[in-house]
C-alpha cells in the first residue's frame, strides 16, 4: 500500500446466527485491568518530548483523521436542524479530544474510560481549557470512570435519562471483543442511549487486513521499526477471543482482540442500528485531502512530515526505503516542492484500521 504524499507548504467466516457463545473460561476481571493499568501508568509528555518521537507525524495524522470524522458527522447532525448537540465519548482517554468537541460547538460531553487517571486527566484538561477561554462559550462536562464492557454507563449518570446525538469511540472497541457478553454491553453503551438518528462514529483496526498480514508472515508477529502485533496463533481466529498483542512505538503495548466487522455490524441491529459508512484510512485520506480546508488542517496540526527536510532538520526515519515513494514523486517532477508524506514504516502502521459510522436504523424507537 503506498505512502500518502502531497504538496505542502513547510510547515475467517461470517456467522450465521448471533447467538451468544458458550462461555469461555477465564479471569473475572479478564483483559480490562491490564488495560486499564497501561493507561493509568502511561506517563504525560510534554509538547517538546512528543516532537521527538518517532511516531510524532503519525499520531498528529490520527488526529487530523478524528478531527475531520467529527467535523463530519457533527455536520450531518446540524443539517437535522438539531440544537443542543450532546456527545459521549466512549473511552475518552487522557481527554486528546476535548478541543475537537469545542471547536464543535457542543453542548454536553460525557467523557468515560475505564482507565481512573487518565479520567481525571482527561478532567483537569477540561478545566483546564475551561478557564483559559473563560470569556468564550464551553460546553458542559461530566466524566465517569467505569468498564463499558461490562457496566451500564446510564446508571452512572448525574441524569439517567440523557441521551446523545453521537458516540464516539477512537480506537477502544476492540478490547470488548473478549467474550460476546463484553462486546454487546459495549455496544449498547454505544447505542442504547443514542437520539433517533443519531451516529456511532469510531475507529478499530481491521481484523481482515491483520489476519492478512500475518497468514503472510513466516511467525505469529508482524510489523517494522514502529509497531508489532503477535498473534498467539496462526489459523485459529475465533469470533471472539482472538488475542494479539499490540505494541506501538512509546504509546501502546497491551493485549487486543480481533473484530470480525460483519459481526459487528450484525450485532448491531439489535440497537436498531444499521452501517451507513465505512472507510480505510487511505481512502479517508484521499478523500477528505481533496478538500482545501482539510488540507490547510493537515498543515497546521503537522500531520504529514516535509520531504525533503527542511534546513538543519532531518526526517524521522534513517531509513532511505521509507521515503521512495517520496523520492519517486519528487523525480518525477509531477509535485510542487516540499512534499508532505508520511514515512512507509507509519504508514503501514495506521493503514491496518478503519472507520466505522453506524446510523439509526428506524427514526423512532417502538
Amino acid at each position: 500500500m503506498e505512502a500518502p504524499s502531497i504538496t505542502v507548504s513547510p510547515q475467517k467466516r461470517k456467522s450465521d446466527a448471533l447467538d451468544p457463545p458458550a462461555k469461555k473460561s477465564c479471569t473475572s476481571e479478564g483483559h480490562g485491568s491490564a488495560v486499564a493499568a497501561h493507561y493509568n501508568e502511561l506517563q504525560e509528555c510534554g509538547l517538546k518530548e512528543r516532537s521527538q518521537s518517532r511516531i510524532f507525524y503519525l499520531r498528529n495524522f490520527n488526529n487530523w483523521m478524528k478531527s475531520a470524522l467529527i467535523g463530519e458527522f457533527l455536520d450531518r447532525v446540524r443539517q437535522k436542524n438539531r440544537r443542543n448537540i450532546t456527545v459521549l465519548d466512549l473511552g475518552c482517554g487522557k481527554g486528546g479530544d476535548l478541543l475537537k468537541w469545542k471547536k464543535g460547538r457542543i453542548d454536553k460531553l460525557v467523557c468515560t474510560d475505564i482507565a481512573e487517571v487518565s479520567v481525571q486527566q482527561c478532567e483537569q484538561r477540561y478545566s483546564d481549557m475551561k478557564a483559559r477561554n473563560h470569556r468564550e462559550y464551553t460546553f458542559e462536562a461530566e466524566f465517569v470512570t467505569a468498564d463499558a464492557t461490562k457496566e451500564l454507563l446510564f446508571e452512572k449518570l448525574t441524569n439517567p435519562d440523557l441521551t446523545f446525538d453521537i458516540c464516539s469511540c477512537q480506537f477502544v472497541y476492540h478490547y470488548s471483543f473478549e467474550t460476546y457478553e463484553q462486546a454487546d454491553t459495549m455496544l449498547r453503551n454505544a447505542c442504547e442511549r443514542l437520539c433517533p438518528g443519531g451516529y456511532f462514529i469510531g475507529t478499530t483496526p481491521d481484523g481482515f487486513e491483520l489476519v492478512k498480514r500475518l497468514e503472510a508472515s513466516d511467525t505469529n508477529s508482524f510489523g517494522n521499526d514502529v509497531y508489532s502485533v503477535t498473534f498467539q496463533e496462526k489459523g485459529n481466529y475465533p469470533l471472539f477471543g482472538c488475542q494479539y498483542d499490540f505494541k506501538l512505538e512509546g504509546v501502546v503495548n497491551v493485549p487486543e482482540f480481533l473484530v470480525y466487522f460483519p459481526v459487528l455490524v450484525e450485532m448491531a441491529k439489535k440497537y436498531k442500528m444499521k452501517l451507513i459508512y465505512k472507510r480505510t484510512f487511505k481512502e479517508f485520506f484521499e478523500e477528505k485531502v481533496k478538500n482545501d480546508e482539510q488540507k490547510m488542517l493537515l498543515r497546521k496540526m503537522q500531520a504529514l512530515e516535509q520531504y525533503p527536510s527542511a534546513p538543519n532538520s532531518t526526517l524521522v526515519s534513517n531509513n532511505e526505503e521509507d521515503y521512495e515513494h517520496a523520492r519517486n514523486l519528487k523525480e518525477s517532477g509531477k509535485a510542487k516542492l516540499p512534499l508532505g508524506t508520511l514515512s512507509k514504516s507509519e504508514w503501514d502502521a495506521t493503514s491496518s484500521s478503519f472507520w466505522i459510522c453506524l446510523s439509526e436504523f428506524y427514526s423512532q424507537r417502538p
